[in-house]
């Protein structure tokens, strides 16, 4: 599906060393644009001894194989030496120039398990180029990971030693600790361009949003004091600092917010605001939109706008986030009510429709969000197993935006959710009922639809 869809860049499939998994990957990859093989296999002695049983010359002989077996369907290979960075450096040579020979033509060097430091990785690139012989026929690159807290330096002392790929990913999500934040890497090559002297094809201003909607989609909140996007990022609380930022926002900003896409231009919209002035807004924020995207965002702003006094741009990207993971609504909320005190049980009952159903109940609970959970599985028919429950405010006030996320499990599989309101209870209604509608999306569950209470 991906392959299919995205056009542009190229889309690489992952495969280990086998024929099996290269042909997997080049199914996968059959409508793809621009396709990429990447084919792995490790080469530390741990993990040869310990996890495939095999030695030097069989590796170096599988990977040979692997790589002339996936150059027969598509001509961009790309070969990864797993756990290089805890890897023998001649035997690293030995097989990188192998493979090269038989068609790599992007060589990775990863650190597996974050272990390396920025000058023994730096080094490590520095001897594959100057003692892998075939070296100029391919591209060097670089995927490091972040569990002692250097994935991003590590990737950037590769790039100044010569690595022209870095495998990264948006808010450094990934295995373990994550892997390099992309938008740590592009914006100190974008920053240091002069130390580093490479660049990037990126459109940096696109990097906040695309971190807000991964953060979205996954559910995973961002640090505020994370570096580029973290809510702190561009905040100056010392009165010392303030005072240069004001005169000069060189003095203590390395970066312009605008850089990344932020807007210092933060006109408040209200009740009162007409769909010419939210129009203008999204555009402002970067925001192309056709007119009934316009249209039905624009009711769901009129709808914030009666409950908040004033409207900011984080609330207008909360809510097209939202839109922009808009999935099948099997249930959607009507209304809910709850009744909580600390001397009373909470209760909760809630109003769903379900295509032309609508379904009422009610239940008990340890609090009013877990009784409005209770009352939503009552309506739905089934019951969910309740990972985690995170709630944070969009933006400040005692009127702001809240925002529920949660995550959810069944038959093994998570699923989170996610929901807006002035109302947190009713933010917490929406996320589980939005993680509900995702589970169904995918999930066979025989007894959906069979909850009692429909009027």
């Amino acid at each position: 599906m991906v392959a299919a869809n995205i056009k542009g860049p190229t889309i690489a499939a992952l495969a280990r060393a086998n024929k099996k998994d290269i042909d997997s990957a080049r199914q996968a990859l059959e409508k793809a644009e621009r396709a990429r093989i990447h084919t792995f296999i490790a080469t530390s002695d741990i993990h040869l001894e310990h996890k495939l049983k095999m030695s030097r010359v069989q590796v170096l002989a599988q990977a040979q194989e692997s790589v002339r077996y996936a150059k027969q369907f598509i001509n961009d290979i790309e070969f990864s030496a797993e756990d290089a960075s805890r890897s023998d450096w001649d035997f690293l040579c030995q097989i990188y120039s192998a493979v090269i020979a038989a068609g790599a033509t992007t060589i990775n060097v990863p650190d597996t398990v974050g272990y390396t430091t920025p000058a023994e990785f730096g080094a490590l690139i520095k001897y594959l180029r100057e003692n892998v012989t075939n070296i100029d026929k391919a591209i060097i690159s670089v995927h490091c990971h972040d569990d002692l807290g250097m994935a991003v330096a590590n990737s950037l002392a590769a790039v100044a030693n010569g690595a022209m790929q870095v495998e990264c990913t948006i808010n450094g999500l990934g295995e373990r600790a994550g892997n390099a934040a992309l938008e740590e890497l592009v914006m100190a090559l974008n920053t240091r361009k002069e130390y580093y002297r490479a660049a990037t094809n990126i459109d940096t201003k696109q990097i906040y949003r695309a971190s807000r909607l991964v953060s979205t989609l996954t559910g995973i909140v961002i640090p505020p004091n994370k570096a580029v996007v973290g809510d702190n990022a561009f905040a100056h609380e010392s009165g010392i600092h303030q005072h240069g930022v004001l005169n000069n926002s060189l003095t203590y900003e390395i970066m312009q917010p605008e850089s990344i896409g932020i807007s210092r231009n933060a006109i408040v919209l209200g009740k009162h605001s007409g769909r010419h002035a939210f129009e203008e807004r999204l555009k402002h924020l970067g925001y192309d939109l056709d007119s009934q995207a316009i249209n039905n965002l624009f009711v769901q702003f009129k709808d914030l706008a009666d409950r908040k006094k004033m409207v900011f741009d984080r609330d207008i990207e909360a809510l097209i986030s939202v839109k922009k993971t808009h999935i099948a609504e099997w249930y959607r909320l009507i209304y809910h009510t709850v009744v909580s005190s600390n001397k009373t049980v909470a209760t909760a009952s809630v109003q769903l429709s379900s295509g032309d159903k609508v379904i009422e109940q009610a239940s008990c609970g340890d609090g009013p969000v877990d009784a409005i959970f209770k009352a939503v599985e009552k309506a739905v028919g089934f019951e969910v197993g309740l990972q985690d429950y995170q709630l944070k405010a969009v933006t400040a006030g005692e009127d702001a935006l809240g925002e529920a996320t949660v995550w959810v499990e069944r038959d093994g599989r998570v699923f989170s959710g996610r929901g807006l309101s002035t109302d947190v209870i009713e933010a917490s209604a929406k996320a589980y009922i939005n993680a509900i509608n995702k589970m169904l999306a995918v999930c066979d569950i025989p007894e959906s639809g069979q909850g009692e209470g429909v009027i």
